[in-house]
C-alpha cells in the first residue's frame, strides 16, 4: 500500500496507529490461543467437563481469555492511553467485552440451536466467527471508550505497582484445582442420572 491510501485508511500517524494494530493483535492471538484451547478443553478434553454445554465453556473461555487481553491491552497495547480513571476505564471494559461476548457466543448459538450443527467443526467454525467479529467490535470500542488517555500521561508508581500486581495475577492459574475436581465430579453425577432415566 502506498503511503497516501495508508494515510487515508489509518490516518496521518499511520506508523503509530500499525504498531498498535500489530500489539493489538499479537494480543489477540495469545488470548484467541486461551479462548479457542480452553473452549475445546471444557467441550472435547478429558473429563468432558462441559461436554454438554457449549454455551457456557464458551462463557468460561471467552472470560479467561478477556483477562489475558485486559492485561495485555492495558500494559503493552495501549499503555500510553490509559487513563487516570482506572474505575471508569474498568467499567467500560466491562462493558465492550460483554457486548464482545455477545458477539462472539451468537454464531455458536446460531449454530448449536437454529441449525442443530454439533461437533468439533461446526462448533469451531462458529467460533472463529464470533471471535473474528468480537476482536473487531473490541477493538473500536477499546479505542473509542476505554483507552482514551493522552499519550503524555505518566503512570504512577501506585499505578505502576498495581499494573505489576495485575500481571503477577494474571500469570497464576485461573481455575483452583479444587473447582476443576468438583465440576467433574457434577458431571459425572449428572451423566449417571442421565444414564439410570
Amino acid at each position: 500500500m502506498t503511503t497516501a491510501v495508508l494515510t487515508r485508511l489509518l490516518g496521518p500517524d499511520h506508523r503509530a496507529r500499525l504498531a498498535e494494530l500489530a500489539r493489538f493483535l499479537s494480543v489477540g492471538g495469545v488470548a484467541f490461543v486461551v479462548d479457542m484451547g480452553l473452549f475445546n478443553l471444557l467441550r472435547f478434553g478429558p473429563g468432558e467437563l462441559l461436554a454438554e454445554k457449549p454455551i457456557t465453556a464458551k462463557v468460561v473461555s471467552t472470560l479467561v481469555a478477556t483477562l489475558v487481553s485486559w492485561v495485555g491491552n492495558r500494559l503493552w497495547t495501549f499503555s500510553q492511553h490509559r487513563t487516570q480513571h482506572r474505575g471508569r476505564e474498568l467499567l467500560l471494559f466491562v462493558v465492550v467485552n460483554g457486548l464482545g461476548l455477545a458477539v462472539g457466543a451468537a454464531p455458536l448459538a446460531f449454530s448449536q440451536y437454529v441449525l442443530h450443527l454439533d461437533g468439533p467443526v461446526p462448533d469451531n467454525i462458529a467460533n472463529l466467527v464470533g471471535i473474528a467479529l468480537g476482536t473487531a467490535l473490541r477493538y473500536v470500542g477499546y479505542k473509542r471508550w476505554v483507552f482514551t488517555g493522552e499519550q503524555d500521561e505518566v503512570a504512577s508508581p501506585d499505578e505502576r505497582a498495581a499494573d505489576e500486581a495485575a500481571v503477577a495475577l494474571a500469570v497464576q492459574p485461573v481455575v483452583p484445582f479444587g473447582a476443576v475436581v468438583a465440576a467433574d465430579e457434577l458431571h459425572e453425577q449428572h451423566q449417571h442420572e442421565h444414564e439410570s432415566h
